[in-house]
């Protein structure tokens, strides 16, 4: 949510994730507290309007930024309880926790009810640098959630590097990985080794299949030729929880999106052929990510639970999946949700 919609300001002129990643960091200079606030805000009025209950984000914490926007996320968690329940996991890159600083992020994580976050790729002393940040985790009592393998590199193994740490420091359980776009560029033996110890440290995999076809095998003049998604399909028949997210909104990560999570199932399901049968995707964006937030309410439908559901005007599978913009009636609580998104010129002082 923190760098959603800035594209405006902050072009990708390659679409490649190296130069989303410049841009981010140059238009961070102008992410005051008012203007983190006035995106985030922004973002959940969308997300909420189109049916979302829970969100997990991660915020941007490279000192000082850490500072500025954890307060903000704090204070938006707070006036959205009872319409959007917001997690926050903390981002930086895994260097980070070398050194003297990392054990201050982790305080200001803790102190705003927060989760540890990292983004993992392949480096000198990973097993060592791991283990840090597991320990802050495991002092603080801290969940896990780790950007891994964002990257076309084969070599590239974060993801099993993050089980074996998970199940040395006896957090099974508690860990989201994301991403992992590497492990489909792996052999079939690879893979497997890979996904069963992940199933063994009970990890919850994050698809983010829009994101990730943005980004991955970007070249000038060059069509891709993968697409970039995690092996959601093997994941899932070996046990593993998957989930499915947008991750980035109208940002140099990726410059589309709304947080409409119907979106989000209709493309994965299209781009990661999940539609032999669609029936069991659906708890990629409910229970799933619920049962992973460690929200027991929510994501599912039963006698007792409050009332959050969407109705479509719809009557099965591939007429939703034809049509997903089709009428639909958010219901929170049992009541019709009276919320439309808002419109983008609401945004336009800050990119003046």
């Amino acid at each position: 949510l923190d760098k959603g919609h800035t594209l405006p300001r902050a072009r990708n002129a390659t679409g490649t994730h190296d130069d989303a990643l410049a841009s981010v960091m140059a238009d961070r200079e102008l992410w005051s507290a008012e203007d983190v606030a006035a995106r985030m805000e922004f973002s959940l009025r969308c997300a909420y309007a189109y049916g979302t209950s829970a969100i997990r984000t991660h915020v941007d914490s490279f000192p000082p930024q850490g500072e500025i926007s954890w307060p903000v996320f704090s204070e938006l968690k707070r006036k959205w309880a009872g319409r959007v329940e917001l997690q926050g996991s903390c981002l930086v890159h895994l260097p980070f926790y070398d050194t003297p600083e990392a054990e201050g992020l982790a305080d200001l994580v803790a102190e705003h009810g927060g989760i540890l976050g990292v983004a993992a790729k392949s480096m000198p002393g990973m097993t060592k640098t791991f283990d840090r940040f597991f320990e802050l985790a495991v002092e603080r009592n801290l969940d896990v959630d780790v950007h891994a393998d964002e990257t076309a590199d084969p070599r590239s193994n974060n993801l099993e590097d993050l089980a074996d740490a998970t199940m040395r420091h006896g957090w099974e359980g508690r860990v989201v990985a994301g991403h992992c776009c590497s492990l489909a560029q792996r052999t079939d033996e690879e893979a497997a080794r890979t996904i069963a110890k992940v199933r063994d440290a009970g990890i919850t995999i994050v698809a983010l299949p829009m994101c990730n076809m943005y980004l991955q095998g970007r070249g000038a003049g060059r069509t891709p030729r993968w697409r970039g998604v995690t092996l959601m399909q093997e994941l899932a028949a070996a046990g593993v929880p998957v989930a499915m997210a947008s991750d980035n909104t109208r940002d140099p990560f990726y410059a589309y999106g709304d947080l409409d999570p119907v979106e989000v199932f209709t493309q994965a399901v299209r781009i990661a052929h999940l539609d032999l049968p669609a029936d069991p995707w659906l708890a990629g964006i409910t229970s799933t990510p619920a049962n992973a937030m460690g929200l027991k309410n929510a994501g599912r439908i039963a006698v007792g639970l409050p009332a959050d559901l969407i109705l479509f005007r719809v009557r099965n599978w591939t007429e939703l999946l034809a049509r997903p913009r089709a009428a639909r009636l958010v219901i929170r609580d049992g009541a019709v949700l009276d919320a439309e998104v808002p419109d983008y010129r609401e945004l336009d002082a800050l990119f003046a």
